[in-house]
This record gives structure tokens, C-alpha cells and sequence, in this order.
């Protein structure tokens, strides 16, 4: 059976996230999906390298939450499941190719 959701105000648009975290409850599971600004992420791995100090806290901005039934999160775990084995194979080929480029020059 197909499936079509309709979009309700503007929640067709799409969300840019660069952070998840999980949390559960009792039935449920939490998604909550945010956004930290990439330079402030880029800066952090440098500032530990050279010794800096560590800001005790980093402020970010909750993009999305998703609350997900034990059922729903099977079935998002299965697809999750798809598409990075999709992902992974799409990679594969692309090496097993250029390397086959390689060898005919």
C-alpha cells in the first residue's frame, strides 16, 4: 500500500542538523535533533590540540525533537539499516572503479 503524507505548515521544509541525541522513556524514544554552529565544531579539536581551554559549555540550538514509538524505532532502524548499506556499497563500487581507472593507464 503506498503511502503519501501531506505536509502541515512548513513541516515539509527541511531541517539542517549536525547533532542527535537519544533519550527514553517509558514507550517512547526521543530524538532531538540540533544544530551547532560548524565553526564553533571545527574549533573545539584544534583548541584541545594546542592546549587551549575547553569552554565548559557549548550552546546549540534544538532543531527538531521526534518522539518515536519502540515500533517506529524498529522500523527507522531498519531503514537507517538500508540506506547505509546502500551508501557503503555505492562507495565500494566507486573505489573497485577508480582502481580499475588506475591499473589501465
Amino acid at each position: 500500500m503506498g503511502l503519501r503524507l501531506v505536509p502541515v505548515e512548513q513541516s515539509d521544509q527541511p531541517v539542517l542538523s549536525n547533532l542527535t541525541s537519544v533519550s527514553v522513556a517509558p514507550g517512547l524514544v526521543f530524538i532531538d535533533f540540533g544544530f551547532i554552529e560548524p565553526n564553533l565544531l571545527a574549533a573545539l579539536p584544534r583548541m584541545a590540540r594546542t592546549g587551549g581551554k575547553m569552554p565548559e559549555r557549548v550552546t546549540g540550538k534544538l532543531a527538531v525533537r521526534v518522539a518515536l514509538g519502540f515500533d517506529s524505532l524498529g522500523t527507522l532502524h531498519q531503514q537507517l539499516g538500508q540506506v547505509l548499506k546502500g551508501l557503503g556499497d555505492a562507495a565500494q563500487a566507486a573505489r573497485a572503479a577508480s582502481a580499475r581507472a588506475a591499473s589501465n593507464k
